[in-house]
């Protein structure tokens, strides 16, 4: 909790503390994004969530890099800003939906976050290291997780609905 709130960068990287757990940090930090999601669209419209989201995918890179230099881990399981605006991204171009799709979709995008398949561990392997580079990394198999589970959940709407 003290890292966490030594910089802003900690706060943002670790999901402001929903990471610090030592069990399943990143399927609490993507509770947690699912969670603020239902606040954000409280208050905010579609497209002004889009913005947010691609502000935090810019903030996102520089917060983990700055984190994941100050723990000398490369990409540290902690480090969870990446798995909510992951399943921002997801349930932004999915809404609306019900409570069970909202749940499917959290489930798909942790299957592919977790195991990652094709092409995630392509893309969590692409970027490694420090700096800018290794910020970049930490958000973009996330990012490609969430595409494969629009992609997934797309094909499912097509066939079945």
């Amino acid at each position: 909790m003290r890292f966490m709130m030594t910089h802003p960068a900690h706060f943002i990287a670790l999901g402001q503390g929903s990471g610090l757990g030592r069990i399943a940090p990143g399927t609490v930090g993507s509770l947690w994004g699912w969670l603020t999601f239902l606040l954000l669209q409280l208050w905010f419209t579609p497209s002004q969530i889009g913005w947010i989201i691609a502000g935090s995918l810019i903030v996102g890179c520089w917060a983990c890099a700055v984190t994941a230099q100050h723990m000398r881990v490369a990409d540290p399981g902690h480090i969870v800003w990446d798995e909510v605006v992951g399943i921002w991204l997801v349930l932004w171009l999915c809404m609306p939906m019900g409570w069970w799709g909202q749940l499917c979709a959290f489930a798909l995008f942790r299957f592919f976050d977790a195991v990652k398949p094709q092409p995630v561990r392509w893309a969590d392997q692409l970027f490694k290291g420090f700096g800018w580079r290794g910020g970049i990394g930490i958000m973009f198999d996330d990012l490609i997780a969430a595409g494969c589970t629009l992609l997934t959940i797309a094909l499912w709407r097509h066939f079945f609905f």
